[in-house]
């Protein structure tokens, strides 16, 4: 079959691997009908995750039909349409119980690497590197889905798989992110970042009830897509954020912050250069400026919601500012699981158009070009949608 595999920082390939096989009686066999390029996955071509091999398979946003199950799966059978969560999760350990199931005891074979790094290890994560457990993803003709009789989520064809594709990850992900703010009749929400999750969160966020969310990126694109959304927008390369969301909340602040943006932050003047210096001579792993600026931002007794993804360590971070206003932090992969039906019926209600950020539609073999594309904000590059 064919895949699009990780080979080296900004070196993405497609090729031809072996099919998967069943390897446990819990597993299922998907052939992936749509796979998405997520913002995550950036995060691995830029050469920012540790612990990837060249060779490895792609992607952990994807949906298709079963084909073959294992001797234990009796909720599935060949020829249900899925859509499949990106955190693998077993189902019976005490966060799963607790639907905690993007932190699963049992699913990461590779806790070990884990844990030396974070001390505990949360669960595998398809298609993203080998200390969240070096599963194959679903940039790929056919997937392994193993505890496949706790994970898919069947839908039935009243719904169009592009309406459906990202209930695997960027929906659930914004919703969390929003859920996250406990949201209240007549707080003000700031979103840092216009990407799909950043997008999924303002929408998520007036949906709960929110007076007014405020948008924060420099993409022309994304920032009219916010408006669309129903935001006020703050472009940071011409605005300062911070005296913006003052004028916007009437000198309080944001009640929630949302940093969608992770790792990879665009910074600006001596502190921006100096992420980069410090990144590239390994001296703090990620570049927070959306994070910095969302502590700074927020108002007192307000949270901090981090649905962008971090690796590891960062600098310059003013924890007194967290301290002194009283600020919650939530953050954490997404327990996708939890919010599945919920969900699946505001997409059927309308209150969703996930169709909406699709930007480009492609095959695998676009895939490598798809990669550099959506990393540059190309072409009015919002989201890649791969038909394999």
């Amino acid at each position: 079959m064919r895949a699009v595999c990780w080979m080296g920082a900004e070196d993405v390939r497609v090729r031809s691997v072996p099919e998967p096989v069943l390897q446990d009686p819990r597993d299922a066999i998907v052939r992936v009908t749509l796979t998405a390029i997520c913002g995550s996955d950036l995060h691995l071509y830029d050469g920012c995750i540790p612990t990837m091999t060249r060779g490895d398979i792609l992607g952990h946003e994807f949906m298709g039909e079963v084909v073959e199950v294992g001797s234990e799966i009796d909720n599935l059978r060949p020829g249900d349409r899925v859509v499949v969560p990106f955190p693998i999760a077993c189902g019976h350990c005490q966060f799963c119980a607790t639907e905690r199931w993007s932190l699963c005891d049992n699913s990461n074979p590779n806790a070990a690497i884990a844990e030396e790094a974070w001390g505990h290890a949360p669960a595998g994560l398809f298609g993203y590197s080998h200390m969240l457990g070096g599963y194959d993803g679903g940039q790929a003709e056919y997937v392994r889905v193993p505890f496949a009789d706790v994970g898919p989520l069947k839908v039935d064809g009243e719904l169009a798989d592009e309406q459906v594709l990202f209930l695997s990850d960027i929906l659930p992900t914004g919703w969390q992110a929003a859920l996250n703010c406990d949201i209240e009749s007549g707080h003000v929400v700031a979103v840092w970042g216009c990407g799909p999750v950043g997008l999924f969160a303002i929408e998520s966020a007036l949906l709960m009830g929110a007076h007014r969310v405020v948008a924060i990126d420099r993409v022309p694109e994304r920032l009219a897509l916010a408006r669309e959304a129903g935001a006020l927008t703050i472009d940071y390369s011409e605005r300062n954020v911070f005296d913006e969301l003052r004028e916007f909340t009437g000198g309080r602040g944001p009640d929630g912050c949302i940093d969608a943006v992770g790792m990879e932050a665009h910074g600006f003047g001596l502190l921006g250069g100096y992420d980069r210096v410090k990144q590239a001579t390994m001296g703090q792993t990620d570049r927070p400026t959306a994070l910095r600026e969302a502590i700074q931002a927020c108002g007192k007794g307000g949270t901090v919601s981090i649905p962008g993804v971090y690796g590891g360590v960062v600098d310059k971070l003013n924890l007194g500012a967290a301290f002194g206003k009283g600020l919650t932090l939530r953050m954490g992969q997404t327990h996708v699981h939890r919010y599945l039906p919920e969900l699946l019926d505001h997409v059927r209600a309308g209150r969703f158009d996930a169709t909406s950020l699709i930007s480009h539609r492609v095959g695998l073999e676009d895939a490598p070009e798809c990669y550099r594309m959506f990393r540059d904000k190309q072409d009015g590059c919002t989201k890649v949608v791969m038909k394999p």
